[in-house]
């Protein structure tokens, strides 16, 4: 029996072999994706525009974000330079002695004395010159001043603060605190008496401030503290004056009736003497006060 082959070689009659049709190409996916945008956009108009606008407003927050630098966090040490450089630029407040004195400014006047000696050997008259401070103390013109300071000029002129000058007599004494009353014969329209107050409560250390015209020269301000209370005044071995406020503001000749005040520019005292151990009359750190209390009473006025 004849065995079939397998295969063959040999193209078999009624047999036909075909090319194979190529598939079309594929379309690019952005096409696709295009036409399913304009698809949906035709669809959904608003929802398209609404996230136009979402993604407008996202990208303008991010762009803020990136050109904004970052906030900077304050620490301690930015608060105290801001702090320091506030207080630096801040006035200074004035000091204690500018504040009393511009409340008493007006209160203190100047008092000149003439003092007339006969001259010799040619019997012409010298006239000396005293210069003191007072302290007005009602608006009738009354001022308290040093009795070394009036006692001895046969005329008396007062000179404001303002610089109007009057005549003056005086109208009260007290040897034993070395303490005069003058009063003005020319009074100007508007006058300031001087608040006193009471030494009662006044301690060492306390700041004080004398007021006066040291050698002619003033108005002159110094400033100081009470050294002491209750002191004597001894001059050559002998007591002069007693019960007395010590101060160490810087007084001279010419302060002799002037005011010692406060830090409120409140008169506590009159200055009165300086401590002079040697012949030279210039300060050595010690003054002497006369209390306003002991002032007044002296004089037979009522201090408050």
């Amino acid at each position: 029996m004849k065995k079939q082959p397998l295969y063959s070689r040999s193209v078999r009659a009624g047999l036909s072999y075909t090319t194979r049709q190529p598939l079309p190409p594929e379309e690019p996916i952005r096409q696709i994706v295009w036409r399913w945008w304009k698809g949906f956009e035709s669809r959904h108009p608003k929802k398209v525009q609404f996230g136009f606008s979402s993604l407008f407003a996202v990208l303008a927050v991010v762009a803020y974000a990136w050109i904004t630098p970052e906030p900077q966090h304050l620490t301690q040490r930015d608060i105290n330079n801001a702090v320091t450089y506030t207080l630096d630029r801040r006035p200074p407040a004035p000091s204690v002695a500018s504040v009393a004195y511009d409340v008493i400014r007006r209160s203190v006047v100047r008092v000149d004395g003439d003092v007339q000696h006969e001259g010799r050997p040619l019997d012409i008259a010298r006239i000396d010159e005293t210069i003191g401070t007072g302290v007005l103390i009602d608006d009738q013109g009354t001022i308290l001043t040093n009795l070394h300071v009036a006692a001895a000029a046969e005329h008396l002129t007062v000179t404001f603060w303002d610089g109007h000058k009057s005549p003056a007599v005086i109208v009260g004494a007290q040897a034993q605190d070395d303490l005069a009353v003058i009063r003005v014969m020319e009074p100007p329209e508007e006058m300031f008496p001087a608040t006193l107050t009471s030494t009662r409560g006044l301690q060492l250390g306390d700041e004080v401030v004398a007021v006066g015209f040291p050698f002619g020269i003033g108005p002159s301000v110094s400033s100081g503290v009470v050294s002491g209370l209750r002191r004597d005044y001894v001059q050559d071995g002998e007591v002069k004056l007693r019960n007395l406020i010590q101060f160490d503001a810087a007084a001279n000749p010419g302060n002799s009736g002037g005011p010692l005040i406060n830090r409120d520019g409140e008169v506590l005292g009159i200055v009165t003497a300086i401590l002079n151990p040697t012949s030279d009359r210039f300060f050595v750190g010690i003054g002497f006060a006369v209390p306003i209390e002991n002032a007044m009473g002296g004089v037979g006025m009522n201090p408050f």
